[in-house]
């Protein structure tokens, strides 16, 4: 009978775990096998939380269960659910937040754990723990792991873990007010850099000057590189004040890279090139200054996989 080979675990020792990509878009579902994070088997359905926070609970229940039969028909035991949701997690695993998924007055984690026992991350940290075990972030030490598309979060990566905070919320790097004045004319205006610059925000400022009405960020920025002068305009506007704000970032968190997500984060084009140029324009240090800004590698499986992570460790 021929030996193991060390490198190559055998598939006995592999272990499996259901990821939940909890959204305000999608809830993205996978079976996921580690170490190697390969997905097994898939699900995708529309979160819709305007219908409230019970429908969205009985869908995530469902595709869990239909994940568990599929572990089952694979010969797969699930060590649990690990669940990334787009609201604010505390250091116990609890929702402190209904931003989006009005699931705080709801007993969501008993209801997953009669699945399989389930934790609750932040949506910010799941894909931040992927992408450090499997993906671009996994040759640093520490990287800020920056996610940009309907909103915009980050996380920092210290030695293969994600940086909290006291509370559990250091993922909140646009949510502030930013104050700029116009250089023509001297008005001063406040504006909140999610708003301004993640794929709603692109939508709603496009759709106010533009004749043909978009419904995605993606749609501006296509626009964009056509030479949309409109679409160019808001493209250019949105990535230099996210690179202001991550630039100052940088500055305060002195990482060895930065890792970026999401629909905007990874399209490219005329939004990247200018992000890239105000980000490195506002870090003081020379050091810094050209620090890795690189593209995830899992794309938009990285929140699946990182949720699975965390209830396979």
């Amino acid at each position: 009978m021929p030996a193991s080979t060390p490198n190559a675990p055998a598939e006995s020792q592999e272990i499996c775990g259901i990821g939940i990509d909890l959204g305000g878009t999608k809830i993205a579902a996978g079976l996921v096998s580690f170490p190697s994070g390969n997905i097994l088997a898939k699900e995708i359905v529309p979160t819709r939380p305007e219908r409230g926070g019970q429908a969205v609970l009985d869908d995530a229940i469902a595709v869990a269960r239909n994940l568990r039969r599929r572990a089952g028909d694979l010969g797969k035991e699930v060590r649990g659910i690990g669940v990334g949701i787009a609201e604010l997690v505390n250091l116990e695993g609890e929702i402190t937040s209904e931003y989006l998924i009005k699931w705080c007055g709801l007993p969501a984690k008993q209801a997953l754990s009669q699945v399989a026992p389930t934790q609750f991350e932040s949506d910010a940290r799941a894909p931040a723990i992927a992408e450090s075990l499997l993906g671009a972030g996994k040759p640093f030490v520490n990287f800020i792991y920056l996610t940009v598309g309907t909103g915009i979060s980050y996380c920092l990566m210290v030695e293969g873990k994600p940086y909290t905070g006291a509370h559990g919320h250091a993922i909140l790097v646009a949510s502030g007010i930013l104050t700029s004045e116009c250089e023509k004319c001297g008005t001063v205006q406040d504006q909140v850099l999610e708003e301004f610059a993640a794929g709603p925000g692109l939508v709603a400022r496009y759709n106010r000057h533009a004749d043909t009405a978009v419904t995605t960020g993606e749609q501006v920025t296509s626009a964009a590189a056509a030479g949309d002068p409109i679409a160019q305009h808001i493209v250019q506007s949105a990535a230099d004040a996210l690179g202001n704000s991550v630039g100052f970032l940088v500055n305060i968190l002195d990482p060895q890279a930065i890792v970026v997500g999401g629909g905007l984060g990874l399209a490219g084009g005329l939004y990247w090139d200018r992000f890239i140029h105000s980000t490195r324009r506002r870090i003081w240090s020379e050091v810094s200054r050209d620090l890795p800004i690189i593209p995830a590698k899992l794309g938009p499986d990285a929140g699946l996989i990182g949720a699975a992570a965390i209830v396979c460790k």
